[in-house]
């Protein structure tokens, strides 16, 4: 009997469990095609409520308002080993939970604050607000390399 990848992941298993090859995930997708169909909801939800067919300009909106956020989540989904990315590598997919492992409960309110929409910089000033070790919150950056989501549109 077999089960979706779904299921497993529901059920606990890890990314790298999931794999068909060990260390590689199961399969790897477009950061860019997702975003087009993401984009294309967006078009044809707005010119329903509109009315009329908003075109090209529904696209622009979603890429305006949502892009940024949107890879961001991405590059967490890809950490968390849930789907492989193609433009953020192999290397680093499934690492998130040996992160937190390794940082305590460090690495998980650095993700609080990239949830919230935080910069690292804006991290950083937290970390020395409440006197955390700045080495070890650099650390934690440094492996969860969030400017990696930073993505051209095209």
């Amino acid at each position: 009997m077999q089960f979706s990848v779904k299921k497993k992941r529901e059920w606990g298993m890890s990314a790298r469990e999931l794999s068909l090859t060990p260390g590689q995930p199961a399969a790897v997708e477009s950061l860019y095609d997702e975003a087009l169909q993401e984009a294309l909801r967006h078009k044809w939800i707005e010119s329903q409520k509109r009315g009329c067919d908003l075109g090209e300009n529904a696209i622009d909106e979603w890429y305006d308002r949502y892009w940024s956020a949107y890879c961001r989540f991405k590059r967490i989904e890809h950490l968390e080993g849930l789907r492989c990315w193609r433009e953020f590598g192999s290397e680093d997919f499934g690492n998130l939970y040996t992160l937190i492992v390794q940082g305590d409960l460090l690495a998980d309110r650095i993700l609080d604050r990239y949830f919230a929409g935080h910069e690292n910089l804006d991290i950083i000033n937290w970390a020395i607000d409440w006197g955390l070790p700045l080495n070890d919150v650099v650390g934690v950056l440094v492996q969860l390399d969030m400017n990696r989501a930073r993505l051209d549109r095209s």
